[in-house]
């Protein structure tokens, strides 16, 4: 797990010895930068763990890497967050996202048929591929008196299976 904070004190070491040798603890607290801030507890356990926070400056900002730890003592329970690894931390404000232009599209539009001038559309229509049919096949032909449609190959309406 891992939470950032400001430091607030670092606690006094503890040395003791045991069966497997020399030992030191030692702790520290920080208080948290959220709406409702908390102060939170750590222990270290080991002089190498120790070492991390001894040259750090109160009030600086650091993020803490730990984990929680309980034990049952003569039927009392007891809670360690032991911290693991403790490091500087530096609050960038998030930048807001800068406005990119659209990529530019390879689609360029289909030329259209000049009309302001005669000339041109008479140049135009001069272009356009001979033997084509006006109207594409299976197009109805437009009708305003209500009639039944024709198509260009000369179906109707009443042929279509619809």
């Amino acid at each position: 797990m891992e939470i950032i904070g400001k430091l607030q004190m670092i606690l006094p070491e503890q040395r003791g010895e045991s069966a497997r040798g020399p030992w030191v603890r030692g702790g520290f607290v920080i208080e948290t930068q959220e709406q409702y801030p908390r102060k939170v507890c750590f222990t270290l356990f080991g002089e190498d763990r120790v070492n991390m926070v001894r040259n750090i400056a109160i009030g600086t900002d650091i993020k803490v890497f730990f984990s929680i730890e309980s034990r049952e003592f003569q039927g009392r329970w007891y809670t360690d967050l032991r911290a693991n690894d403790v490091n500087y931390f530096t609050s960038a404000m998030p930048q807001q996202p800068q406005y990119q232009q659209p990529a530019q599209s390879q689609y360029q539009a289909p030329q259209q048929m000049p009309t302001s001038n005669p000339n041109m559309a008479n140049n135009y229509m001069q272009q356009m591929p001979q033997g084509q049919p006006s109207v594409p096949q299976n197009q109805p032909i437009a009708n305003t008196n209500g009639s039944i449609e024709t198509f260009a190959d000369g179906a109707s309406e009443e042929d279509l299976p619809f």
